[in-house]
């Protein structure tokens, strides 16, 4: 799994590309889980839409801690209060990104590149918009 995560995103010494990295190896990471019989270099579609599904969520999770993690636990009463929100961000990006490709899934919808920003781009947004008193 590492050798396919320093594949799709080498080390560059970025925070961005640290953060993907880690969206990657936990997507993966959850694949195994849930199909402990996957192979990584030949994945079913199911697979493929999971470990995908993952990764957004994980992205959008990471990018969101990257943007405003730092005042999410500055402005939180206390410190478990601020792992207890970020938690709460997580949950709710990774349900939003699962429930909208459930909805593309059922009107048949096919997942390309330029879907998948939007789906990015969507969650980011509504995560910011719903969390903003987390930040203030």
């Amino acid at each position: 799994m590492d050798a396919l995560v320093e594949a799709v995103r080498p080390v560059d010494g970025t925070q961005d590309a640290e953060a993907g990295r880690d969206a990657i190896k936990a997507a993966l990471s959850e694949l195994l889980e849930q199909h402990p019989d996957a192979n990584l270099l030949d994945l079913s579609e199911e697979q493929r839409l999971f470990a995908i599904e993952r990764y957004i969520s994980r992205d959008v999770f990471n990018r969101i801690v990257l943007d405003i993690g730092k005042s999410i636990q500055d402005n939180a009463p206390s410190a478990s209060a601020g792992l207890s929100r970020l938690k709460e961000i997580s949950d709710y990006v990774r349900e939003t990104v699962a429930g909208r490709f459930r909805s593309l899934r059922k009107a048949g919808e096919q997942l390309d590149a330029r879907r998948v920003s939007q789906l990015v781009n969507q969650a980011l947004q509504e995560a910011f918009s719903v969390f903003e008193d987390y930040v203030a």
